[in-house]
């Protein structure tokens, strides 16, 4: 890099060049040359919350008088630049390049943010970038006052120890409000509509891999569908988790160089922006010190995994086949399966949901592990937050994306195959069951090991013994009868 592509920049550890182009600083700059581990910056949503908490800490230290009305403006307008420069279309997210892998704080990208928007207030004002600092720069100012500095103002009453964990929060409960709660409900339509449909199927029951008693398809699909009311009530409680926002704590919790009613107000503010019901911390000695709630919410994420794993599983064994499998379910064709096997279709939707499970459930260890004690929980401050956000994030994203996937491409398009399952119920050897309240257990199990060894059916060979006259039989051996309670 040469003299020409920079600018000086200075820090409290003296002066770093930076690149001339960039919206950041020093601090941000020497996180940059400290942490190039993974190239992933850390998530736009979690930038995204970082905005909208800024803007929230300026209005709020400008009604508590804390913040002047031109700096406190300023700070909101910078703070909506980034929100509408983050996205696809977007070029502001280049100036957020800090890897995941960083101070445990997330301190990086606190500064990484503030001075990102201290340079957009100069922009503001036409000032050049890196001038932020300079205290004489606005001549209309009655008071004389200069730029908006990124410690002084953007980071007013706040710390990096309280504003991460709170952006965290913010990130997550907005992810999971848009992305995922909405895409669990209409997975969960779809498997109730499958359910309603084929109530009237009748199938063969399977535990341990081995014929069990009949069951309708519907009550199958039934579970399915429970399962992810089930999934919604845990998102919503994650959700309620989340609510809890650590800031008002600064350093270590005790509120130092903060305003009393500065944690309330913000989070009121932020509730109002975001259409979520935040509040400040009951404790926030424990909403900075532990990050339990974190922990929580990503058991909440994988336990809907687990549902999901079992769902997309049990899909992929009854579609089995087509011939020489299962072949209950006629799974629908989304691409070839082979490129030396002509014809063959795969179960590759199952497949995806089940990888991206088993990813969360990974990341679900990772939080674990970086909330524990001794690792990313330590005396007075979590310092294990940017890897948690980014795995939890992470998580979101692919149940998110994976659920509509799952829905669309293959839930939406699945058929029963009747025949099949009237077939393989007929030829099924747990249809004895139905005998022994009649005949007992022993003479149904000596009939069942026949009927295997004879290769009939439990009717079949039950006529031809005359062990009940045709129509008690029939009656007993109705598979319909067998799928509720008698």
């Amino acid at each position: 890099m040469t003299t020409a592509e920079t600018r000086i920049e200075k820090d409290s550890m003296g002066e770093m060049p930076v690149p001339a182009d960039v919206l950041y600083g020093a601090s941000t700059q020497r996180a940059v040359l400290n942490f190039p581990i993974s190239g992933r910056p850390v998530p736009e949503s979690i930038i995204r919350a970082y905005a909208t908490l800024k803007a929230a800490a300026a209005s709020v230290n400008n009604e508590l008088g804390r913040l002047s009305d031109r700096r406190a403006a300023d700070i909101m307008t910078a703070c909506g630049q980034i929100h509408e420069g983050l996205g696809d279309q977007g070029g502001i997210a280049r100036h957020f390049p800090i890897d995941i892998y960083q101070t445990g704080s997330g301190t990086s990208t606190n500064m990484n943010v503030n001075e990102v928007v201290a340079n957009l207030a100069c922009l503001l004002h036409d000032q050049p970038i890196g001038r932020s600092k300079d205290p004489a720069w606005v001549d209309d100012e009655p008071d004389g006052q200069g730029g908006v500095h990124p410690n002084d103002h953007v980071n007013m009453g706040q710390s990096s120890n309280d504003t991460f964990p709170t952006a965290m929060h913010i990130a997550a409960a907005t992810e999971i409000r848009a992305k995922l709660l909405p895409a669990i409900e209409r997975l969960e339509s779809a498997l109730d509509a499958k359910a309603k449909a084929w109530d009237h199927i009748v199938k063969i029951g399977r535990t341990h891999l081995q014929d069990a008693t009949p069951i309708r398809l519907g009550q199958v699909f039934s579970g399915f569908a429970s399962q992810m009311t089930h999934a919604r009530g845990r998102a919503e409680r994650a959700l309620d988790t989340l609510s809890e926002l650590a800031l008002g704590g600064t350093a270590v919790g005790t509120g130092i160089n903060t305003h009393p009613e500065f944690g309330r107000r913000v989070a009121e503010e932020v509730s109002k922006t975001t259409g979520i019901d935040f509040r400040e911390a009951d404790n926030h000695f424990e909403a900075q010190a532990a990050k339990d709630a974190y922990v929580e919410v990503s058991g909440q994420l994988k336990t809907i995994a687990v549902s999901l794993t079992k769902i997309a599983n049990d899909i992929r064994w009854l579609g089995s086949g087509p011939r020489c499998g299962i072949g209950e379910l006629k799974l629908p064709a989304v691409q070839p399966g082979s490129s030396i096997m002509p014809g063959k279709v795969n179960p590759v939707i199952c497949e995806a949901m089940m990888m991206l499970s088993c990813q969360v459930i990974g990341n679900d260890a990772a939080i674990a592990a970086g909330g524990a004690g001794g690792i990313g929980s330590l005396l007075d401050l979590n310092v294990a937050m940017p890897m948690m956000a980014a795995s939890l994030l992470e998580s979101v994203t692919l149940l998110g994306n994976g659920l509509d996937v799952f829905r669309e491409n293959l839930i939406e398009g699945l058929e029963a195959d009747e025949k099949r399952c009237n077939d393989l119920i007929e030829g099924s050897l747990a249809m004895c069951t139905s005998l022994v309240p009649v005949i007992g257990y022993d003479a149904s199990a000596k009939l069942a090991y026949e009927a295997y060894e004879t290769g009939k059916s439990i009717r079949e060979l039950a006529l031809q013994k005359q062990i009940l006259d045709a129509d008690q039989l029939n009656q007993l051996l109705d598979p319909g009868s067998m799928t509720h309670p008698s």
